[in-house]
């Protein structure tokens, strides 16, 4: 696409960079999107869950943020298929879940999941954590260390898995804790 788009070409792309880590999926999209508006500036459209590609609009005038219009009621969503200006206010992530059929406990779980990261934490990490079975047990931070809980924090961190919402708690869990 980016070799061949021209600035008569109509673009649609779905998603580019979710098969892969959260910060190269995104630095991706980023990329990709910048580079269709900006230089070959083709009439794209990009459909992402991406929440931070909305701040391109603000950087480039001639990029415009859109969403679908949904209405939600208690913990049912539905999908009323008109484009609104702006970016979506919300995910409805877990809402098309229970369309999908994932069970209700599942829901409720992931819900209390959502609810610990919003607020910077991971789940299931409040707890004791037995480790792994085979595996030595972790030592122990040094205590006079003043960067062994920054350390720990970023070794127990797997960027892979990581949504960019997660990854930006991290960092300003861990910039909060420096100083």
């Amino acid at each position: 696409i980016l070799r061949q788009a021209t600035s008569r070409s109509l673009v649609l792309m779905d998603e580019i960079g979710r098969g892969t880590s959260t910060f190269d999926g995104l630095a991706l999209a980023w990329a990709v999107a910048k580079e269709l508006a900006v230089n070959v500036q083709s009439l794209s459209l990009f459909a992402t869950h991406y929440f931070e590609l909305t701040r391109l609009a603000d950087l480039h005038p001639h990029i415009h943020n859109v969403h679908l219009a949904a209405k939600e009621r208690q913990d049912s969503i539905t999908f009323l298929h008109t484009v609104q200006p702006g970016p979506a206010s919300q995910s409805y992530g877990l809402q098309v879940a229970r369309l999908a059929g994932i069970p209700q406990p599942v829901i409720h779980r992931a819900k209390g999941y959502l609810s610990e990261l919003e607020q910077g934490g991971r789940p299931e990490t409040s707890g004791q954590n037995q480790g792994q079975l085979f595996e030595p047990p972790a030592a122990e931070p040094n205590p006079s260390d003043s960067h062994s809980e920054l350390l720990a924090m970023l070794a127990e961190a797997d960027p892979d898995q990581m949504t960019p919402k997660e990854a930006l708690a991290l960092l300003y869990k861990l910039k909060s804790q420096m100083g």
